[in-house]
């Protein structure tokens, strides 16, 4: 093994070295990848199983150049990520593990309907994972070269999983962009915030619930998530805003907004909640849906940095609680 390693790395060490594969062939490149693997110190039988036997993939190459036919909007894409059976299952499965459910917010912070909410938005309850192999889909996007500095971390990241024994190479599925489990971290994120909540002595978000909803509620009480606090609510606009009031960027209290017009769906006065801040959105512009967003919304964008994503959370969240 000391032999193997020593001759890996001179080679290695005299070989041209490039962030990404631009000017190499893909063999080269992974050559130099296994000598960096077997230098950080993953096993010499993680880097066979994980670095042998792979290629880029065109299919992965063409999901990250997809540009969309035209830019959905809101209402479009809640009517795809919501529907009557996502809510009906997220009810059931909110039951279902309401005591777990229950023990992890107790221990995290976080009201559970926001967890169910996640897991159901992120991969329907466990249901659509993603079937690409992680090292796979992240070598060939480090490889590619468009955003080969951060693909490449996130692949050792995952390497560095495999050596803690986590999962295994084989077992080790996810999106096309590297996103793993049923609650689709990303290796680093995983590395930083994963939980191995039922102490089996692994961190697995792919087949233990312990382990999703302890994660993502770690994800989320790490980032600032307040228990006593909602996401946000629905609204009405009354009167005209100008648009510089719109947006993340500026927040009033609720006494400021019920000021300027802003009530509840049904013409009632906003919660008389003194000093509590909020910002007012309207993803699709004026005159469609109105929301007063807080500052666990802030919490849910850290998770994915999406409008249309955190808005879509709150409101699964709300009806699997209702």
């Amino acid at each position: 093994m000391h032999i193997l390693l020593t001759f890996i790395l001179t080679t290695f060490l005299l070989l041209p070295t490039s962030a990404d594969g631009a000017t190499q062939s893909f063999e080269q490149w992974l050559f130099e990848l296994r000598a960096e693997a077997l230098q950080r110190g993953i096993s010499k039988n993680i880097v066979a199983q994980a670095l042998s036997n792979i290629e880029p993939k065109e299919r992965i190459i063409e999901l990250d150049r997809k540009q969309p036919e035209g830019r959905l909007t809101f209402a479009q894409y809640y009517k795809r990520v919501i529907n009557k059976k996502r809510v009906s299952e997220g009810r059931r499965l909110f039951r279902k593990h309401k005591a777990l459910l229950n023990k992890v917010s107790e221990q995290y912070g976080v009201q559970p309907q926001y967890l169910v909410a996640l897991w159901g938005i992120e991969t329907s309850y466990g249901n659509n994972t993603g079937g690409f192999g992680v090292v796979e889909a992240l070598a060939t996007l480090a490889y590619d070269g468009r955003r080969s500095e951060f693909f490449r971390k996130e692949l050792f990241s995952a390497l560095e999983i495999l050596n803690q024994g986590h999962i295994s190479p084989a077992r080790m599925k996810g999106s096309w962009a590297g996103a793993m489990g049923q609650n689709q971290f990303m290796p680093s994120s995983f590395q930083n915030l994963a939980i191995d909540f039922n102490k089996d002595g692994r961190k697995d978000i792919w087949t233990s619930l312990p382990d999703v909803f302890g994660s993502s509620a770690n994800y989320l009480s790490s980032n600032g998530w307040k228990e006593d606090e909602r996401w946000g609510r629905r609204v009405k606009i009354t009167q005209t805003i100008s648009d510089n009031k719109l947006g993340l960027d500026t927040k009033k209290t609720l006494a400021q907004w019920q000021s300027i017009g802003v009530r509840l769906p049904n013409g009632a006065s906003l919660p008389n909640i003194d000093g509590f801040m909020a910002s007012l959105i309207q993803p699709d512009g004026a005159g469609t849906d109105a929301f007063l967003v807080y500052d666990n919304y802030r919490v849910i964008m850290r998770w994915n940095r999406s409008i249309y994503f955190a808005t879509s959370v709150g409101l699964l969240a709300d009806q699997i609680a209702g």
